[in-house]
């Protein structure tokens, strides 16, 4: 399924925090629905090329391993799209900010394998592609407040998928590199 027309717009800077300019800046041209298929896809190949044991690598001392990293991806995805749903149902309830590394310290990912990360990685971007997929052409443009700052439906799933993109980068140029 493709996006809407208001979805197929690149959010402006007035949509998303200044924190976030560089997510959104690095996802491709394109409709947004697609580009998180085609990223989503594109982890699980990443990872399933991944030995098991590749899985608790850090790339250097107090970095997060491999499976932090995926972990973090998928609590990061579900707290943009819970704000994405709020804000497209119209919630005008100020959402709070998340310490990510407060999260990949307490969610146990190095204590999982790697292929339950990936298959839950799997699970959340459908769910987020089935959240978006959703979406009417009006709700895209709908704005909300989080970590204090102005962010519209639309910035989320940019934000979304850049900071996906953002990690696997990272993922192929810090961890991968042997």
């Amino acid at each position: 399924m493709t996006a809407t027309v208001a979805a197929a717009r690149r959010p402006d800077a007035t949509e998303f925090a200044p924190f976030y300019a560089g997510y959104v800046a690095g996802v491709p041209e394109g409709d947004i629905i697609s580009i998180l298929h085609r990223d989503g896809d594109e982890w699980q190949r990443v990872l399933a090329e991944l030995p098991e044991a590749r899985g608790d690598h850090r790339y250097a001392e107090g970095k997060w391993s491999i499976k932090q990293v995926v972990g973090h991806v998928s609590d990061a995805e579900r707290i943009f799209t819970y704000r994405a749903l709020r804000v497209a149902r119209g919630d005008r309830t100020p959402l709070a900010s998340f310490d990510e590394n407060a999260y990949a310290e307490t969610a146990g990912s190095d204590r999982r394998t790697l292929s339950a990360l990936a298959a839950e990685l799997k699970a959340v971007r459908e769910a987020t592609l089935a959240l978006f997929n959703s979406l009417p052409e009006d709700a895209w443009t709908r704005t909300g407040t989080a970590s204090e700052k102005t962010v519209s439906v639309r910035a989320l799933a940019y934000i979304t998928a850049g900071h996906a993109q953002h990690h696997l980068k990272i993922l192929r140029e810090r961890y991968l590199r042997l």
